[in-house]
């Protein structure tokens, strides 16, 4: 028993961290835009692409390899629809973050002069659908059989 606990801690801990890393960094550029100091956005929207997207893609991979290895210590079935739905929103998530990651390059590259309102439009959405995409697989998860 104790290692299906360690197994649930090692799923939850980087799904935790995926969506308060993600929300923490929607605020930090939102917070940086506002600012209106085009070399402080820069740099941060450079730590973001450099060194936070990667960090957070990486832990964002590790929640299939966790989850499956925990639906196959408990003996649920992998094809179970809320496994597969999650599944595809997971992929649909991968997606929306390869977007994000090259929208936001696009805005550091633009951060110095007028930035395009259809540029942060679309940095915006991929966000937004990132969140709602997150927050579906939670629920998704949190709805499953026990």
């Amino acid at each position: 028993m104790e290692h299906y606990q360690l197994l649930k801690y090692a799923h939850l801990i980087p799904a935790v961290l995926v969506l308060a890393g993600f929300i923490a960094h929607v605020f930090m550029l939102w917070k940086a835009r506002r600012s209106g100091d085009a070399a402080v956005l820069t740099r941060k929207l450079r730590v973001t692409r450099l060194y936070s997207l990667p960090a957070l893609g990486l832990l964002a991979l590790s929640l299939p390899v966790s989850g499956w290895w925990l639906v196959h210590t408990v003996g649920l079935s992998l094809g179970a629809s809320w496994l597969l739905f999650s599944a595809v929103l997971f992929a649909v998530l991968v997606v929306l973050g390869l977007l994000l990651h090259g929208r936001l390059g696009a805005w550091q590259a633009a951060a110095g002069g007028a930035v395009p309102a259809g540029l942060l439009r679309f940095v915006v959405a991929y966000a937004a659908l990132m969140l709602v995409v997150l927050l579906a697989i939670f629920a998704l998860m949190g709805a499953k059989p026990a």
